[in-house]
């Protein structure tokens, strides 16, 4: 067998393995590169490792240490809790509130794990304390906090736009933004709608007695959501490096000692850091080996030059409900978008880059995924648990279907705008 096959085949494994285990498939994809790279197609080590995404590294270790730090002092927390109250007691409000306010810690860096791992518990809190529905609780937590996912800010975001930079999609970070945020206000708003005409709560109660007690912001949180805030704006005016900008951010917190650094350092994400960068060796693999070309030659075969959005949206969407979308999905397709359209005849590689960010996000409510199961983990009643699994399950596994309508139709539409 080829190297380019060898390849090939090494990272549809990969994939299967991260769809039907708990492997950490970073620590596969950097086997599998230096086995394949080495041995079967004679390159040199340093060639290899040459793959490793260090800009990647940089950038995502930055700023998760930086929302680690905002998190082991509940800087976000705090600002979550203060932002609930603005909903004063009002039933139909507190839905869109919280969709809102998951969309805005995502969006600012944290990303939508981390968000959801945070105010999930607080949100069942309320939704329970005012007669909301578990399930429309969940997933205006859960599409509010994927809607911010793909910011610039947020890691996943940093994910999405270095693996589209492969296929030679530079500069796109707002469209990519947006792209995500409208699909999952679409699927939310439809959410709202429909559960909360089917919610007594929506319908016949106006108001609810809210008691919610937030202590004052203490001053190592001041000094973080200061310092956060700065960061946020030399990144957005100043054009800094968002991760060596994010270090230095970390750095000055913890000399500032608002945090105990062990502490913080714990809850950086290494898995999926080390899943992202592992998967991108395999990949940059691929490419110097002609796998890549294989791969491509076997996704264009699933579709034509009109069906190539919604088709791609499917099976990224398929693939991600078991797998992971940042670690797996974003890294090994995105990278593919321009090749794709060369191969079928036709299409906008950012359409197809679009489509697989929205089709693999959908999905990731389901209760699979890390950001459906936190939700399905904050229900303390079991019963109730339960139910909402099954609810869960059954809407993610629909938002493929949804998913690939939405990208068929709405993507080209995006991306003609540039």
């Amino acid at each position: 067998m080829s190297p380019a096959a060898l390849s090939l085949v090494a990272l549809i494994v990969a994939l299967v393995v991260s769809m039907t285990s708990r492997i950490n498939v970073g620590w596969l994809g950097l086997a599998f590169a230096w086995i394949i790279g080495v041995y079967a197609a004679g390159l040199k080590v340093d060639v290899v490792m040459a793959g490793f995404p260090t800009s990647l590294f940089i950038t995502l270790t930055g700023v998760t240490l930086l929302f680690a730090i905002a998190e082991t002092n509940q800087s976000l927390e705090a600002l979550a809790a203060r932002a609930l109250r603005l909903a004063r007691g009002n039933v139909r409000v507190i839905p869109l509130l919280l969709f809102l306010i998951a969309c805005l810690l995502s969006s600012v860096g944290p990303g939508a794990v981390s968000t959801v791992a945070l105010l999930a518990p607080l949100a069942m809190i309320m939704g329970q304390r005012v007669g909301l529905s578990p399930f429309l609780t969940a997933l205006m937590v859960a599409n509010g906090a994927n809607a911010g996912n793909l910011s610039p800010f947020s890691s996943v975001g940093v994910i999405a736009n270095s693996a589209m930079a492969k296929a030679g999609l530079v500069g796109f970070e707002g469209r990519v933004w947006f792209a995500n945020f409208a699909a999952h206000v679409l699927v939310g708003a439809a959410a709202y709608i429909w559960l909360g005409r089917r919610s007594a709560p929506l319908e016949a109660q106006t108001s609810a007695s809210i008691s919610m007690t937030v202590p004052p912001l203490t001053t190592p949180q001041r000094i973080t959501l200061a310092v956060i805030a700065l960061w946020i704006s030399g990144v957005l005016f100043m054009n800094v490096s968002l991760g060596f900008s994010a270090f230095a951010a970390s750095a000055l917190l913890l000399v500032l000692g608002v945090t105990d650094e062990t502490t913080a350092v714990r809850r950086v994400p290494w898995a999926i850091v080390m899943m992202a960068c592992g998967v991108s060796v395999l990949i940059g693999l691929l490419e110097k080996t002609g796998g890549m070309d294989l791969f491509t030659d076997l996704l264009a075969r699933m579709a034509s030059a009109k069906t190539l959005n919604g088709v791609i949206a499917f099976v990224t969407g398929a693939i991600s409900t078991y797998s992971s979308t940042s670690g797996v999905v974003l890294p090994a397709f995105l990278p593919t978008s321009a090749t794709l359209v060369a191969k079928v005849g036709g299409g906008d590689p950012l359409a197809v880059a679009l489509s697989i960010n929205v089709g693999s996000s959908l999905v990731d409510v389901s209760p699979l995924s890390t950001i459906g199961a936190l939700c399905v983990a904050a229900v303390a009643d079991q019963v109730v648990a339960r139910q909402l699994f099954r609810s869960m399950m059954i809407w993610g596994l629909s938002m493929m279907l949804i998913g690939a309508a939405i990208c068929q139709i709405f993507a080209p539409m995006i991306a003609a705008r540039h």
